[in-house]
């Protein structure tokens, strides 16, 4: 796998392209990879912009000194059910389950391997002071006991699990929806116990159900109104109560999940995402290989060039170069020197913040001119997320038997996941902190101290070796916090000791503004994906990426908004690695 693609961090002033992409994230790249490799237009006509001076976006796998495995500072799994990223790194057809005889798609070789999940017998929960193992609802229920937890759950609540108890929601919902029980009913099931759900929809299913879900509980405020119409939160409080709602909130272990975001949207989300029985895939030469291996191939191309640290400011149809419609200016980060650029397409492969950092005043974007495009920029919502990885002399966590997977906390480092252990070293990673939502700024106040961790040197791992991450350290407040915290989820079982470096992430930092997003209560998603595709019928500027897909904060959703514009906008035909039942959204 190589990781060494070329990036032109110059400039070339006057430079005439055919399609321009702004954006070296998942979506951008995809974009370019199709574009040239299915002979749209050769490659020097295809180039791509970034401001950064690495490729992925929201993906970014490191390699911490002293170890020799990859730790996740962004996104870092995937779905077999995601056909497009599944079939570029595993090749095609996804129904031949033997790998071997599957057709590779890219020529860069990708290692695909189950993300260890974990033992739910030894895996912790620590909420509201109670510690107790994951699989604990389900040892109770298996005796006909329900679980006693410090939250005061509705009696008919009580004893089910994050995971059950967020199916029996979505269940009643649905039931309770006369359309929904003519036309859907055999396609949910209750039973054999009373914690029991399944739900048999396809993406096409939810896509048919989502607009037209509504809510029917006599007494209840929202009763008659659309599901699409209702926060997530609003819902759930109105099912299980306010302390129902803490209750999924903490140990579903994110509160992005449970945020008022479109309820709708939501619920093939928390079934076909979040629930107990899904099976996760990762790369073993780090997630952000899909990046690279999309450049890779794009790179194979004469003529091709990624334009790193190089940042858009403007463009504008109201120039001199005649046979492009467009002029873009460029900021050079390394020379701090303005230089101009001119295309005939634009493909602002960007999430909400960075389209928002862009010229807002300029033809396309002015609110006044086009208020259209800006309602719908901000029909999302920006979910702040930050991880902190941690490298530690040993895996100290393996003495309380816990190997892989993650625990969860209301505590406000929410999860930590136990990475791995280098067989050599025995040094061994750890994610400290899964951070999102109402807990970031709770770590915005420690992450802006100004004293950083002190390194201290490892096997393998010289304090020389070390310093080099100045510039990714947490702060010492920070990691203090991080290892109080880590203590209490522990317990006195084990003496954790302090690491030895970390590597700190916070990606609601410019540009990226969010870790990953949510569509907003009452937005048309069905009308906002197609149209952000191409705002403007007049013009030939085209927006994609996870943001403004049904598959937000999933590579997927990335890569399915790219094909769909492709296929839509500049006359692609679906790639033959694409199987034709495959549904992409709306």
């Amino acid at each position: 796998m190589n990781k060494n693609t070329p990036l032109n961090s110059g400039m070339a002033p006057g430079l005439k392209i055919e399609v321009a992409i702004i954006g070296a994230g998942t979506s951008g790249l995809y974009s370019a990879y199709r574009l040239t490799e299915h002979k749209k237009y050769a490659a020097d006509q295809v180039q791509i912009f970034d401001m950064s001076d690495r490729l992925g976006g929201r993906l970014e796998s490191v390699i911490m000194p002293g170890m020799n495995f990859w730790g996740e500072l962004g996104g870092m799994r995937y779905l077999t059910s995601q056909e497009i990223v599944t079939t570029l790194i595993e090749g095609y057809p996804t129904s031949e389950k033997d790998l071997s005889k599957r057709t590779p798609v890219l020529k860069d070789k990708m290692t695909p391997v189950d993300f260890p999940m974990g033992n739910p017998a030894e895996l912790l929960f620590y909420l509201r002071k109670q510690h107790f193992k994951q699989d604990a609802w389900n040892i109770a229920q298996r005796y006909g006991e329900k679980l006693e937890t410090r939250y005061y759950l509705n009696e008919d609540d009580h004893g089910f699990s994050s995971d059950q108890l967020f199916n029996k929601i979505i269940y009643e919902v649905l039931m309770a929806d006369p359309w929904f029980v003519g036309n859907y009913s055999d396609k949910v099931s209750k039973g054999p116990s009373q914690y029991d759900f399944s739900f048999m929809l396809t993406s096409r299913d939810w896509d048919q159900v989502k607009p037209k879900l509504t809510y029917h509980f006599k007494g209840s405020p929202y009763d008659g109104r659309k599901v699409n119409d209702l926060g997530f939160w609003n819902l759930i409080k109105d099912q299980v109560s306010q302390e129902g709602y803490l209750f999924l909130a903490n140990a579903g272990g994110y509160y992005s999940n449970t945020i008022n975001w479109n309820a709708a949207e939501a619920f093939p989300y928390m079934v076909g995402d979040f629930s107990e029985n899904i099976t996760y895939k990762t790369i073993e030469e780090g997630y952000d290989s899909i990046a690279y291996a999309l450049a890779n191939q794009y790179m194979g191309h004469e003529g091709a060039c990624i334009w790193s640290e190089n940042k858009l400011l403007t463009f504008s149809r109201d120039h001199k170069e005649k046979g492009h419609k467009y002029e873009l200016t460029f900021l050079n980060l390394k020379t701090n020197k303005q230089w101009k650029a001119y295309t005939n397409t634009i493909i602002l492969a960007m999430p909400r913040k960075s389209l928002e950092l862009l010229d807002q005043d300029n033809f396309f974007f002015n609110v006044n001119e086009n208020t259209v495009l800006d309602k719908n920029i901000r029909s999302v919502i920006m979910e702040p997320a930050f991880k902190i990885l941690m490298g530690f002399k040993h895996p100290w966590w393996k003495q309380l038997g816990l190997d892989s997977g993650h625990s969860i906390t209301d505590l406000p480092i929410r999860q930590c996941y136990y990475f791995g252990t280098d067989p050599v070293t025995d040094n061994s990673m750890l994610l400290g902190s899964y951070g999102d939502m109402e807990t970031e700024t709770f770590w915005k106040a420690l992450s802006d101290d100004k004293v950083l961790f002190k390194v201290k040197a490892a096997k393998s791992a010289s304090l020389n070796e070390l310093k080099e991450l100045d510039h990714v350290q947490a702060t010492q407040l920070m990691v203090d916090e991080v290892m109080s915290q880590l203590r209490e989820v522990h317990g006195k079982m084990v003496a954790i000791p302090d690491p030895y470096v970390t590597y700190f992430r916070d990606w609601t930092d410019d540009p990226y503004g969010a870790g990953y997003h949510a569509w907003k209560a009452g937005i048309s998603v069905k009308d906002v994906m197609p149209y952000m595709r191409k705002p403007d019928a007049n013009e030939r500027i085209h927006i994609c990426g996870e943001a403004y897909s049904d598959q937000q904060g999933w590579v997927e959703g990335a890569f399915c908004e790219a094909e769909k514009m492709l296929q839509e906008h500049f006359g692609m035909k679906r790639p033959v690695w694409l199987s034709k039942g495959y549904y992409m959204g709306w």
